[in-house]
């Protein structure tokens, strides 16, 4: 499969790629993103929309993911030569021999959190699920996340409810779950708004305040293409990551919100600068931090967790396919 990729990928290349492609030339290039055009891929699409990528002389396509698009097996099949993974998607490709590689880390801290009414409950910590219904995704890495909670706290599955939550958030609002996971700069600021408007306060669990930094989305090829074309690659991240320092500067944000705007006409401005400001914290927690910083540890973290829940069936020594480029 790492041969067939490879041959893919040359063949999609100008002659001499690994070495400075000639002037003008231009290399086609998918990045197959983990799901829709919305505030958390501003980066990724700012990069392509304000011609970075061209300027490092690639042609690169940007394209929408979603559940039936998956940019592990697409690098696999040859049909993408970048994507973008969480981590869990990437441990679990490992398991299976998977030669993908984490070149960035877009989120230095997981916006998957919990929404919930802090005039109801008060949780700063794990210990205050005790007792209440807290909803998840089963089988997606909020179970994750929430059993490593508990785990955390010291909680069995006696000591909570587990509600198996999806897309209608009607027991939330009807206040049968105590806890709902959101991501907070997506369906977090959508659920705290109507919250607000019908009068009530939101609040935000973060596991991430608990010690549990399971790591988020994360930039990924495959070993043949780093190996075989790290001009292509070093290139590649350059413009990504400088798309993604343009898009979080507040100098830039009017024109980022008319670009999100395009791709996302159902959600209203206000709500779309909110999502914006809080992408931007998420990706960049303060000044220093370096975007697509690799957080080794987290990831280490985040093996161990699943590893303990039998998610794997052994250890695949992620942090070996965390390169730096």
């Amino acid at each position: 499969m790492r041969l067939l990729a490879a041959l893919l990928f040359s063949a999609q290349l100008v002659a001499g790629c690994g070495s400075a492609p000639p002037q003008g030339a231009s290399e086609p290039i998918n990045y197959r993103l983990k799901w829709l055009f919305n505030a958390s891929v501003v980066g990724d699409l700012y990069a392509e929309a304000e011609g970075l990528f061209a300027a490092e002389g690639l042609q690169v396509t940007v394209k929408a993911g979603g559940p039936e698009k998956d940019a592990i097996k697409e690098l696999e099949l040859g049909h993408a030569q970048f994507g973008v993974a969480s981590a869990d998607q990437v441990i679990r490709a490992l398991a299976k021999g998977s030669p993908v590689v984490v070149i960035a880390q877009l989120f230095q801290q997981n916006p998957l959190q919990w929404i919930y009414r802090p005039d109801r409950s008060r949780f700063q910590t794990p210990e205050d699920f005790r007792g209440k219904t807290v909803g998840v995704t089963f089988g997606g890495n909020d179970e994750t996340i929430m059993k490593a909670l508990m785990a955390e706290g010291g909680l069995g599955e006696d000591d909570l409810t587990l509600f198996s939550v999806r897309y209608d958030y009607t027991p939330f609002y009807e206040g049968r779950v105590d806890l709902w996971p959101v991501y907070r700069n997506a369906q977090g600021v959508i659920i705290g708004d109507k919250l607000r408007r019908a009068g009530e306060a939101a609040a935000f669990f973060d596991p991430a305040a608990a010690g549990v930094r399971f790591v988020a989305n994360s930039v990924v090829t495959t070993r043949a293409i780093l190996e075989e074309h790290p001009q292509t690659v070093q290139k590649f991240l350059t413009a990504l990551l400088e798309g993604w320092r343009r898009a979080l500067d507040p100098a830039n944000a009017e024109r980022v919100l008319a670009m999100i705007q395009e791709h996302d006409r159902d959600t209203a401005p206000p709500l779309l600068r909110e999502q914006l400001e809080i992408t931007r914290r998420l990706v960049r927690p303060d000044a220093e931090a370096r975007i697509g910083r690799i957080d080794a540890a987290a990831w280490k973290q985040t093996e161990e967790i699943m590893l303990a829940q039998n998610l794997i069936p052994a250890a695949v020594n992620v942090t070996a396919s965390l390169v730096s480029p």
